[in-house]
C-alpha cells in the first residue's frame, strides 16, 4: 500500500515560518485532542523523532458566537472597568517616581476610568444601534490530519492504528 505525499519532503519543523504543510498523512482526527494524544503516544514512545510531525487542521471556517446583548450599561461598565485596570497601573508607575503610594494610584485610576468610559462610548453610539449584541470568534477545523515525513510515515501510521485511537487513517490521497 503506497501513500502519496501530501507535499515535497521538508527538513525539519521551523517555528514561526509561513509555509505549506508537507508530509504523509499517518492519521486523520474529528478534534483536536485526539491528533494531539496520537502524536503524544508517539513522543510517549522514546525513539520516534516527533519533530517529522505537524497536526493540520483542515477545512476551517470561523465561527461567531453570541454571548449576549449590549445595552449603554454593559458598555459603559466595560469601559470602565478596563479603564481601571489600565489606570490602576499607570498610578502603580507613576507611585514607582513620586513619594506618596496612594494619590498616584488614586489618580490613575480615576483618570483611566474616565479614559475607558470615552473609549468604549464613542464607538458604541457610532454604531448607532448596528451591532448590540458581543461575540467571542475562534477558528475551529472540520477534521485534523497528522502528517509525517515520508521516510517515517509508514511507523507513525502503524503505531497509531495499533494504539487504535480512533482516528479515520489515511493511505494516500
Amino acid at each position: 500500500m503506497s501513500m502519496a505525499p501530501f507535499g515535497t519532503p521538508q527538513a525539519k519543523n521551523q517555528p514561526g515560518e509561513r509555509r505549506r504543510p508537507e508530509g504523509w498523512p499517518v492519521g486523520s482526527f474529528g478534534d483536536y485532542s485526539s491528533a494531539q494524544a496520537a502524536v503524544d503516544m508517539l513522543s510517549d514512545s522514546g525513539d520516534f523523532p516527533v519533530n517529522e510531525l505537524t497536526i493540520v487542521g483542515v477545512d476551517l471556517m470561523e465561527v461567531e458566537r453570541v454571548v449576549g446583548r449590549l445595552t449603554w450599561g454593559r458598555v459603559l461598565a466595560a469601559g470602565a472597568a478596563s479603564g481601571a485596570w489600565l489606570g490602576l497601573f499607570v498610578g502603580v508607575l507613576m507611585s514607582l517616581f513620586n513619594d506618596g503610594l496612594v494619590a498616584p494610584m488614586i489618580y490613575g485610576i480615576v483618570m483611566g476610568v474616565i479614559f475607558g468610559l470615552i473609549a468604549a462610548a464613542v464607538p458604541y453610539a457610532a454604531s448607532k444601534g448596528r451591532r448590540d449584541f458581543a461575540t467571542t470568534t475562534q477558528i475551529v477545523a472540520g477534521r485534523y490530519d497528522v502528517l509525517c515525513s515520508p521516510e517515517h510515515a509508514r511507523r507513525a501510521r502503524d503505531e497509531i492504528a495499533r494504539a487504535n485511537l480512533g482516528g479515520r487513517h489515511s493511505t494516500g490521497r
